[in-house]
């Protein structure tokens, strides 16, 4: 039985973008409560206080975002054109899914990768909240990366995409950077010329 749990999650273990090992390593051991708390902290500070607070745990914050409101509130929130142009408050439930799946696209449009995308089920049937938490903190990585005035909390609960940096060099840099690598190319040849010639005087002598 436990190798097959252990089997099943290496097969549901996909590529993580934008957040660190440690954080992987904790939504990899399913629901997390500490991120739990940094997320909605996280959502109110974007948001605003009109969104509410959850009742701590997990039934708490998937009742809290189920509908897709505040979900499409806080994509909102991150663009200058808002992506979602209407967030209505809904008890229907293909509306509530709907609105699910605007934020969803939006998320992605946005620039959270698909290995970090929940599905709408498993928010709506809470199927994998820890999915839920895993776009949610890829998302608010490549906020904070984005720097662009948008948002808003401490920085310091989410993870700069590295990668993200590399659209930052101007020409001139990466021109200079390539003289610099054409440099160094030139004096490892020499030496490693040179390392041969060195290295090649005792076989010369141990060969007949």
């Amino acid at each position: 039985m436990a190798a097959q749990q252990g089997a099943s999650t290496m097969a549901n273990k996909g590529p993580s973008y934008g957040m660190s090992r440690q954080v992987q390593d904790k939504i990899e051991q399913k629901y997390d409560t500490e991120l739990e708390a940094r997320l909605v902290e996280w959502i109110m500070a974007q948001c605003g206080p009109a969104v509410g607070k959850p009742e701590a745990g997990k039934l708490g914050f998937q009742t809290w975002l189920k509908d897709g409101c505040i979900l499409c509130e806080l994509i909102n929130s991150l663009c200058k054109e808002k992506p979602v142009k209407k967030i209505q408050s809904s008890s229907m439930a293909f509306k509530q899914m709907e609105q699910v799946s605007q934020f969803l696209n939006a998320a992605e449009r946005y620039g959270v990768v698909k290995t970090d995308m929940f599905q709408t089920v498993d928010l709506w049937e809470g199927k994998d909240l820890a999915a839920v938490q895993r776009t949610l903190m890829a998302l608010g990585s490549i906020a904070v990366t984005k720097d662009d005035g948008a948002f808003n909390g401490d920085p310091n609960w989410f993870f700069k995409k590295a990668q993200e940096n590399r659209r930052d060099f101007s020409d001139n840099q990466i021109k200079e950077g390539k003289n610099v690598i054409g440099l160094q190319m030139g004096s490892n040849k020499g030496a490693s010329q040179a390392g041969m010639t060195g290295y090649g005087r005792p076989r010369q002598i141990m060969n007949p």
